[in-house]
């Protein structure tokens, strides 16, 4: 493989090497320079996250080459001081082509949060990019833009989800479908620890599904204490109905059973996102298609 990684820490959007274009091409098999060089004029990096790697909890290192010369991008690693070790490529090893002129999206897997400490909502996360260009290897040091503002709400829901389970768990545990035109059943699990204090306050629509008459403000509201010392488990049964009945709403579903849940902990609001998990997830847009009246959905 001719590409591996460094440690890496640089500002801005703009691709930035510590050497010129073309320095340190090396042995075949070997890294280029492990002082790292530019990328070809006219490339930048930035990373989003689109609305399939949510669940996954990945995430996609977008590269656009605005320049004249052709790439390969072999091991990409997405360094970011809110996470607890850097974000490699979901398929390791693989090499992405990228033609002059063209973009490619190299999916990364998200590592656990890193809560210890205040991380600042301006950090900046850094993406290392092992290449060939021309003939030329190299390691580039790279700033990544995050254009839809994904990263710190991510970490700041994730950290608060990691305060919540000193109190409790929460999880969605059984479904249980309707006929048309009645609402289905959704469970949702909430089990303290019998260590922490908090409140869960409301779980919100979708864009797929709602509460029908029990929506108020969008969310259906709980209001569940959770006290230091129980350890008791609390099912509760929120009814279900879709919200639109589009057949294309349910074939390219991404979000629709990812819920925000409205919580309260030392006093102040917040909200986690909670995946109902891929079994539940069939059997309910399996439900909205035949609850609609549509086949071949989900």
């Amino acid at each position: 493989m001719f590409l591996r990684s460094c440690a890496v820490a640089v500002v801005g959007l703009a691709l930035v090497g510590c050497a010129g274009a073309g320095a340190g091409a090396g042995v075949p098999g070997e890294p280029a320079s492990r002082g790292s060089t530019a990328l070809p004029d006219g490339v930048t990096v930035e990373i989003v996250q689109l609305r399939a790697d949510v669940a996954l909890r990945q995430a996609q290192v977008h590269v656009i080459n605005g320049g004249d010369i052709d790439l390969q991008i072999g091991e990409v690693a997405v360094d970011d001081p809110r996470f607890t070790a850097p974000a490699t490529r979901v398929l390791d090893g693989r090499t992405s082509t990228l033609p002059a002129g063209g973009e490619v999206d190299i999916r990364v897997q998200l590592p656990e949060a890193a809560c210890s400490a205040t991380m600042a909502a301006a950090a900046q996360p850094t993406v290392e990019l092992a290449f060939l260009a021309d003939g030329v290897e190299g390691t580039a040091r790279v700033a990544a833009a995050d254009p839809l503002g994904f990263l710190a709400p991510l970490h700041e829901r994730e950290c608060r989800a990691a305060a919540l389970a000193e109190a409790a768990t929460l999880a969605f545990t059984g479904f249980t479908p309707a006929p048309p035109g009645q609402p289905a059943t959704l469970q949702l699990t909430v089990t303290p620890t019998g260590r922490g204090e908090a409140t869960v306050v409301a779980v919100q629509t979708t864009n797929l599904l709602d509460f029908g008459p029990a929506t108020v403000d969008g969310a259906f509201p709980l209001d569940l204490p959770v006290v230091p010392g129980d350890t008791e488990p609390t099912v509760v049964d929120i009814p279900l109905l879709p919200s639109r009945c589009d057949p294309h709403a349910v074939q390219e579903d991404k979000r629709g059973t990812i819920f925000d849940v409205r919580l309260s902990l030392d006093g102040e609001p917040g909200e986690i996102e909670l995946f109902v998990g891929d079994a539940l997830r069939g059997d309910i847009l399996t439900w909205v298609s035949s609850w609609c009246g549509f086949a071949g959905a989900g």
